[in-house]
């Protein structure tokens, strides 16, 4: 399996072992960041109330838009009052390289359901000694068909497409994924999507089929917006994470179809913040949500699917609604049929350049 994290050393078990030794775990809590919206209330349900009820350990919930400025500036001051973060999986490599992480012994973690190793249960490359991935999500588009009627977007294409779909496109304020939907629009081979973007033409052609909309985009930062933006009506599709508008289409009844054609496919691992006082305790945590039937679990509460292989047999059911899950999961075969695969190394390498490129490309 090719490691996307590339430091190499683990914790001792010993080591781990007196560490969860250290402190009572009762009338103790951590600070868990995830990303807010009906992914932050799932994993409530689905993680943070049954880890306390079965440790005593109380979680503190904040919210953030991603990225590692605020973990850096923690680490580097000393002071680090976040400790389990959930993270996009670039992310996660940039700040293993940098060190801003805590090392988590992978033969520590829980076994699958059926008894195998979590090097074999585990999809590739999504465990690593900086971060135990969680979840497989997608970046999709969706429309609402209220709005849109007659013809409908069915492709990647058609998003780009303002003459046969007037009106304003949502987007995250972001490079990654937006480069790879532009060039897959302007025709770009799925699995050239990359290559591509390792060129300066192929950059210069994904910036200019962004440009052809430029004038139409309504930016978001939150993954709570994209739902809100199509229910007001303030953009006729916009780009989202598909756990978000699931949840918009059972919940809320929102009349939302979402487009899979081109949707880039990527996971979610939690870290832990380096230089925690609360090691043992986000240790624990973050052992608790590896568990094959935690990573299930939270499948009853948002369309998002577990990165270990023996967890996928337990998917059920919708916990409020009753829906079948497994049919709305991002990486079912009929939806991973026009898929691509995040490159967790290209946006590693290169995402810091990008994202300043992108902050100019936005002031032009």
């Amino acid at each position: 399996m090719k490691n996307p994290f590339r430091r190499s050393i683990a914790i001792p078990t010993t080591a781990l072992a007196l560490c969860f030794l250290s402190a009572p775990l009762s009338a103790q809590s951590i600070t868990v960041v995830s990303w807010g919206g009906s992914y932050a209330r799932a994993s409530q349900e689905a993680y943070h109330k049954p880890f306390t009820a079965e440790t005593g350990i109380e979680i503190r919930l904040e919210d953030y838009n991603g990225g590692l400025a605020q973990i850096r500036a923690q680490v580097e001051s000393g002071v680090v009052y976040w400790d389990v973060v959930d993270l996009e999986l670039a992310d996660a490599v940039r700040g293993c390289d940098e060190g801003l992480f805590e090392l988590i012994d992978l033969a520590d973690l829980p076994p699958g359901a059926d008894g195998s190793s979590p090097g074999e249960d585990y999809y590739p490359d999504t465990l690593s000694e900086c971060g135990a991935g969680t979840l497989f999500y997608s970046t999709v588009y969706a429309y609402n068909s209220e709005v849109i009627t007659g013809e409908t977007p069915a492709t990647i294409d058609d998003f780009f497409d303002l003459q046969r779909f007037p009106g304003r496109r949502g987007m995250r304020r972001s490079p990654s994924v937006n480069l790879e939907f532009a060039l897959m629009a302007d025709g770009v081979a799925m699995e050239d999507v990359y290559a591509v973007m390792d060129t300066e033409e192929g950059l210069a052609r994904a910036f200019r089929k962004l440009d052809s909309i430029k004038d139409q985009i309504v930016w978001w930062e939150a993954g709570a917006q994209p739902p809100q933006m199509l229910a007001d009506g303030e953009v006729v599709m916009s780009t989202a994470y598909n756990g978000r508008i699931f949840n918009a289409q059972v919940l809320e009844d929102q009349p939302f179809v979402i487009v899979w054609d081109g949707q880039v496919l990527d996971s979610g691992p939690m870290g832990i913040v380096a230089g925690t006082p609360r090691l043992a305790e986000a240790l624990e945590f973050v052992h608790f949500v590896a568990r094959p039937e935690s990573m299930a679990r939270i499948s009853q509460y948002i369309a998002y699917s577990p990165v270990r292989r023996s967890a996928e047999a337990l998917i059920s059911t919708h916990l409020e609604t009753g829906v079948e899950m497994r049919p709305h999961m991002p990486n079912t075969p009929e939806h991973t049929q026009r898929a691509l695969r995040n490159d967790w190394a290209w946006w590693s390498d290169n995402g810091d350049e990008m994202n300043e490129r992108f902050i100019v490309w936005l002031s032009q």
